[in-house]
């Protein structure tokens, strides 16, 4: 029996056994991505002022003959940890996540900080910032730093929103900024326009419509 098949044995067997344990403390997401290939997230999470959970992403596919695909399979490793604070006026959030590729020796941590807030009888604000430090041990390359902020200016009565951001990284050097604005149509459609880097020579910009069905 190939590696393939076994995989798929153990992506059928183990939703049933996890069914009857959903309220626990244990993550199991299993997905079938196409005929051949499957995807899962496993892991345990501990609920507490600062929550904590970790686990895995696996991932592989394979041709009509049962063998595995080159480069199909994901082994990540991944770590987080948040605190939640709620006031009547409004909720922060802080947190690190660590992510390991154990098949491609890559890895990253990130530090985020997100908050929004009552501005005033119209607006709400919200705002977050992260930093991220990124290390490719197989291709030896220097590790990078991605540090970004945004804030968004939010109407709840009318359904539209103003928001800005901007982005650095020493890898590259590029500082790139976006802005944009979303407006609700319907309940479940909304409009959204963007651009990015407004104010250099490289600009870009996009237009969507979305449309959100839950079931």
């Amino acid at each position: 029996m190939t590696t393939f098949k076994i995989a798929c044995i153990l992506f059928a067997i183990l939703p049933s056994l996890t069914a009857a344990r959903a309220d626990d403390l244990v993550i199991w997401s299993p997905a079938k991505l196409s005929d051949r290939s499957y995807k899962a997230t496993m892991g345990f999470r501990l609920p507490a002022e600062w929550e904590t959970s970790a686990g895995a992403d696996i991932a592989l596919a394979s041709t009509k003959g049962g063998a595995l695909l080159p480069d199909s399979e994901q082994a990540m490793l991944w770590g987080r940890i948040t605190r939640t604070s709620v006031t009547p006026a409004g909720q922060s959030q802080q947190g690190a996540s660590v992510s390991v590729d154990t098949l491609r020796g890559s890895g990253a941590l990130t530090l985020s900080r997100s908050r929004s807030w009552i501005l005033s009888d119209s607006l709400d604000m919200q705002s977050s910032r992260s930093i991220s430090v990124q290390y490719d041990a197989v291709e030896a390359r220097q590790a990078s730093v991605t540090a970004s902020q945004a804030l968004k200016l939010i109407h709840p009565w009318t359904g539209t929103s103003l928001s800005a951001g901007t982005g650095v990284s020493n890898a590259s050097g590029d500082f790139s900024s976006t802005v944009g604005v979303s407006q609700t149509i319907l309940p479940n459609l909304n409009l959204d326009a963007s651009m990015n880097n407004p104010f250099s020579g490289d600009e870009a910009g996009s237009v969507n419509l979305r449309y959100r069905v839950q079931w």
